[in-house]
């Protein structure tokens, strides 16, 4: 029997250019995402210079944003944070839902690889457990697919 083929990305980021695009909302975690993921790009080879971050204003403008910078064409990778935390009203469901949608909609239209690393939580605490405590970072791990998946595509 012959040996199946298997393909896979690998974690270098060297010459990549990559956006960050981060949701204001809720700053003082998503503050420590865009850390994360910056951070994780350089350790893995990217050139700060090669690094854009760009501020929304929430999660649910995330996706006209990307859409824009995808559409663009002039990066590699993006990574995609933000942060939704549950409140009294259905308004965590449409903007988690929505964002998440578009963002998805972003990478299949484009082929442009999005790392998904915004929370959608239930208390502040589960947040800040996400965004560099005990739980690791939400933004680090975005970051690290983005990457790997776009290795992978450049081999496909």
């Amino acid at each position: 029997m012959d040996a199946i083929e298997q393909r896979t990305g690998k974690l270098d980021a060297t010459g990549l250019k990559v956006a960050v695009v981060a949701a204001r909302f809720n700053e003082i975690i998503v503050e420590r995402l865009v850390a994360g993921a910056t951070d994780t790009l350089v350790r893995h080879g990217a050139d700060p210079g090669d690094i854009t971050v760009v501020w929304a204003p929430g999660a649910f403008e995330l996706p006209v944003v990307l859409e824009r910078i995808a559409a663009k064409g002039e990066v590699d990778a993006i990574v995609a944070v933000g942060c939704v935390v549950r409140g009294e009203t259905p308004h965590f469901d449409y903007v988690a839902g929505e964002a998440a949608r578009g963002i998805a909609a972003v990478a299949r239209t484009h082929g442009v690889p999005v790392g998904l690393g915004v929370l959608t939580t239930e208390t502040f605490d589960q947040a800040v457990a996400r965004a560099g405590g005990k739980l690791g970072n939400n933004g680090a791990d975005a970051a690290l697919a983005a990457v790997e998946t776009a290795d992978l595509l450049r081999s496909l």
